[in-house]
């Protein structure tokens, strides 16, 4: 049988999982309110210096949903993409995010608050949020982190 007489044939669409990448560059310092000068530098070392440092972060968000029929599409891509620019690269891309994002005024930007943060974000902005299935974080090539809404 064909691949398509084996998808006409399925009777439930097919369902695929969808990836969009983004990078953006941004400055932190790794210092909770919560603790003193001396926990924080003991706890979070060189990361709580002074004047912060900065990472060339890459975003993957990853999206499940089946295959609509009418357009062979979980999401439009183009449309995921406009998402992930107005919800995270214009608000943290060359930015300090403890100074510049609002709610990292509070809570401290570690890469699992900020990849939380990102998933929230996508939620309240994506036209289908319950295909939202990751958000992937990669703060450095050996320091990733990732979320699924838990």
């Amino acid at each position: 049988m064909s691949i398509s007489g084996k998808l006409n044939d399925a009777k439930k669409n097919p369902v695929v999982y969808i990836t969009r990448c983004a990078t953006f560059s941004a400055c932190h310092r790794l210092h909770s309110p919560k603790l003193s000068d001396e926990e924080n530098r003991k706890i979070f070392g060189k990361c709580n210096h002074i004047n912060g440092h900065g990472h060339n972060y890459r975003l993957e968000v990853t999206l499940k949903g089946e295959v609509e029929e009418d357009t062979g599409m979980v999401y439009n891509l183009s449309d995921l993409c406009k998402v992930i620019e107005t919800c995270v690269i214009e608000l943290m891309d060359h930015k300090n995010l403890d100074k510049d994002v609002e709610f990292f005024k509070n809570n401290t930007s570690t890469s699992e608050n900020l990849c939380v943060f990102i998933w929230h974000k996508l939620l309240e902005n994506l036209s289908k949020p319950h295909l939202l299935f990751e958000v992937k974080l990669h703060e450095t090539d050996n320091n990733i982190v990732y979320y699924k809404g838990e």
